[in-house]
């Protein structure tokens, strides 16, 4: 695991960005694994600038989202797919069905199955089974939850979980709440599994900011153990951390 720490949230933005760039410049048919939350908007936007001189950046690459809330549509302001369109894939030359993103209400699936709930299982064996059909996912972005979640894999998430079904914690709930002013935040994600990240050749994780300077000091601490999903990627060959001095 190698750390990289950078002066402010501009600094990070500035090298996760190069990162990206730098390996779309060597391989064009790149493909991602992308992250959200307020961490990486400062990498999108950087992206989005750098792109906007030079219209192939994105042009043959595959996508492939670490997950989606559970039970609202894909146009919902709260959703993941609504972050990517206002933060990067409305503004790059990516083929839209290059782009991968779970659906938290399985509509391809629900006619064939007898429950929601069976339906969502459909929709996350597809997801991972697109995953290694276009895979391996070569360059896969990470943010670092409070509680250590990676994705939205939760304390206790076995290390060998594929694309899954998974109940937020309650912190989790309340540090995405913003996106969802009427107070309702969904219970439920799907998410790739630690398995699926895992199987990524090269993993990058972000973190920035005073909250989350415990999480980088357990990463940077704890043995592996699935009470902090995060330690999983010391066993991984190929992992960049990067964070700022608020967080070390």
């Amino acid at each position: 695991m190698k750390w990289v720490a950078v002066g402010d949230y501009d600094d990070l933005s500035r090298v996760a960005a190069r990162i990206m760039l730098d390996a779309l410049a060597a391989n064009p048919l790149l493909v991602l694994g992308l992250p959200t939350g307020r961490t990486p908007e400062g990498m999108y936007a950087r992206l989005v600038t750098e792109c906007a001189s030079d219209y192939r950046c994105f042009r043959d690459v595959v996508t492939f989202n670490l997950d989606e809330y559970v039970g609202i549509a894909g146009d919902h302001p709260g959703s993941y797919s609504s972050y990517m369109r206002q933060h990067l894939v409305d503004h790059v030359d990516i083929d839209p069905q290059s782009i991968h993103i779970p659906d938290g209400l399985a509509t391809r699936f629900r006619d064939r199955a007898s429950t929601f709930d069976e339906a969502l299982e459909m929709e996350c064996d597809d997801y991972e089974r697109s995953i290694r059909e276009e895979g391996p996912i070569d360059l896969l972005y990470l943010g670092l939850g409070r509680n250590g979640h990676i994705g939205f894999n939760e304390p206790g998430t076995p290390f060998d979980s594929k694309t899954h079904v998974i109940q937020l914690s309650e912190s989790t709930r309340n540090a995405n709440a913003a996106h969802f002013p009427d107070g309702d935040v969904p219970q439920r994600a799907i998410t790739m599994g630690i398995g699926t990240i895992l199987a990524a050749r090269r993993v990058i994780l972000l973190a920035s900011g005073e909250p989350k300077r415990e999480a980088v000091r357990r990463l940077h601490k704890e043995r592996e153990n699935t009470d902090f999903p995060a330690s999983v990627l010391r066993g991984h060959p190929e992992v960049m951390v990067i964070c700022d001095q608020e967080t070390v």
